[in-house]
């Protein structure tokens, strides 16, 4: 008998290459009768010009836009708020997010922050969001977060606590995929967020909870493209036809991981990059091939399954597919370059009890890893990680 689930995504994805040249003609398509936009990007984005033919666009098809540039990575609670104070003062009537998962993240707060009146902490949590929101459109510039179609944004509490806003609300209405605005990424920025949508891929692929054959097959899909164009992007900035593999890929785990979702990598990279502000892919990378081990144990028969679509050459029982997909996880890696230990990136051993203290405050992805994580289990993924 088959299992009874629910899928939910973004009605509507467009993919192509060159789209953000025409945004402001594709909004004024779909939003005829809207004036004020906030654009949600970083400081680096917005001066590095990236976003020119954009805002022409935008400007040329009679939107009045606001440029949104204070978001940083992991974006602290006061950067979220001075942004919403400042699209208020606009009367913001739409809300685009362009940029890294950070900046699709605080759009997202942004379109429900500004449709309500309930304050930011009253939303973290699962389903905590009250009421509607203003229209949303995502436009990630990296293949990694798969923000785009995801409803979960993460906010750093304090000084070093993630904390996640997740609900359905935060789905955005659309989201535009065009891997022109991917090309010449940085090799390090684009091995890391590769091998962060990887995570998504393998993580919704093996979730404890909500795991379902729509996830699993856009699961799949996704390991497949980005595990086999993740070194190409690496090595050629402007290969468009491994761009787009790994942008499409890259959403197809978010696709994936929005509805079966991710489990102890994310909550053991939480604290590498809330403690240390280790950008949130490497700190996944950090730790993946020692979860993957770890839950080895329970998941060799799933991670056989997923050993097919990176390594099709793997042979051999459960165990045997398992490490051949844990040694070309590593593999990769190695390759592209990017840190492998904790202490690559100034993490001292001292600060290891710490993290894996930090980590079990993460039971809402814990909840979903194939085998149960302990305080000592996660300190000893940590220190194989050292």
């Amino acid at each position: 008998m088959a299992e009874p689930f629910r899928f939910q995504t973004v009605p509507t994805l467009v993919v192509e290459f060159g789209a953000a040249r025409r945004l402001g003609a594709l909004l004024r398509e779909r939003y005829p009768t809207l004036a004020r936009l906030c654009l949600v990007t970083d400081g680096f984005l917005h001066r590095s010009g990236l976003l020119g033919p954009a805002l022409a666009d935008l400007n040329e098809h009679g939107w009045s836009v606001t440029v949104l540039d204070n978001v940083v990575a992991d974006p602290p609670e006061h950067v979220v708020l001075e942004a919403a104070s400042r699209a208020r003062d606009a009367q913001a009537q739409l809300v685009v997010g362009l940029g890294g998962g950070s900046s699709m993240d605080v759009a997202k707060l942004l379109a429900v922050l500004l449709a309500s009146q309930q304050a930011l902490s009253d939303m973290y949590g699962v389903n905590k969001v009250e009421g509607a929101r203003l229209p949303l459109v995502q436009i990630p510039t990296t293949a990694g977060t798969g923000s785009e179609v995801t409803a979960v944004s993460i906010v750093t509490v304090g000084e070093a606590t993630k904390m996640g806003v997740v609900s359905s609300q935060l789905i955005a209405d659309l989201a535009i995929l065009d891997a022109e605005l991917t090309l010449g990424l940085p090799s390090a920025a684009t091995a890391a967020t590769g091998i962060d949508a990887m995570v998504h891929a393998i993580e919704a692929y093996t979730s404890a909870r909500l795991k379902n054959p729509i996830s699993d097959m856009l699961a799949l899909r996704a390991l497949q493209l980005l595990s086999t164009n993740l070194l190409t992007a690496c090595r050629d900035g402007q290969d468009r036809t491994a761009r787009e593999a790994m942008l499409l890929g890259a959403t197809f785990a978010g696709q994936a991981f929005a509805n079966a979702p991710v489990a102890a990598v994310h909550a053991l990279a939480y604290p590498i990059g809330g403690i240390y502000h280790v950008p949130h892919g490497l700190s996944n990378a950090l730790v993946l091939p020692h979860v993957l081990k770890f839950n080895a144990p329970a998941a060799a028969p799933l991670y056989a399954e997923l050993a097919a679509a990176v390594s099709p050459s793997a042979s051999g029982n459960a165990q045997e597919r398992t490490r051949a997909l844990i040694e070309h996880v590593e593999h990769l890696i190695a390759e592209t370059g990017i840190p492998s230990t904790l202490r690559d990136v100034g993490i001292e051993r001292d600060g290891l009890a710490r993290m894996a203290k930090d980590a079990m405050l993460q039971q809402r992805l814990l909840v979903n890893n194939p085998r149960p994580v302990t305080e000592a289990d996660a300190l000893g993924i940590y220190t194989a990680a050292f």
